[in-house]
């Protein structure tokens, strides 16, 4: 079944989500992405995402490239960002990563992130209540290594906030819709 993959214009087969890695992995074999690019992939105004380098959520280009984990990181932000504001999503991403402009103190990195969630995504219109949604964790982030003790409950805590946040923007667009065909 053809989805969108979450944060991105990116269109896939739902069933192939534990393959979005090596879909990242081609887009970025000749380098990093321009900003151009960048926008292309995730449907932000190129101006946001520079507001985001500026003001320290995300880290500056490297000779006008962004890398996959760059890139990851707006997209994980962009996932969040229809129902979460702007300063909720730092903290959400901090509470996982401390410093946003360091990346040596993060628990897991963006990318990593990203594919957990596009996994945990992809399976959302199976998991049922609180408990499924451990069991579906379970399995996703079982090859997750803490690098410090307590790192993989926070992983989790913050995979939960974002399948919510998702879910909750994927009403709102349904209800959008709906409210459309009524004029």
């Amino acid at each position: 079944m053809q989805w969108t993959i979450p944060g991105t214009t990116l269109e896939a087969e739902r069933e192939q989500a534990d393959r979005t890695g090596e879909r990242f992995e081609a887009l970025f074999s000749a380098g990093g992405l321009t900003l151009s690019q960048v926008a292309s992939v995730t449907g932000l105004e190129p101006y946001t995402i520079q507001n985001w380098v500026k003001r320290g959520f995300l880290p500056p280009p490297r000779n006008k490239r962004y890398d996959m984990e760059q890139v990851c990181r707006v997209i994980n932000m962009n996932i969040l960002r229809g129902a979460m504001p702007l300063e909720q999503i730092v903290k959400l991403m901090a509470y996982l990563n401390g410093n946003l402009a360091d990346e040596s103190d993060d628990l897991v990195d963006d990318t990593k992130l990203l594919f957990y969630f596009v996994r945990l995504a992809a399976r959302a219109r199976y998991i049922g209540g609180t408990k499924s949604w451990d069991e579906a964790l379970e399995e996703i982030t079982g090859d997750y290594a803490e690098p410090v003790p307590g790192a993989r409950e926070k992983l989790t805590r913050v995979l939960k906030v974002m399948l919510t946040v998702w879910c909750a923007n994927s009403l709102i667009a349904r209800a959008e819709d709906m409210l459309r065909e009524l004029s």
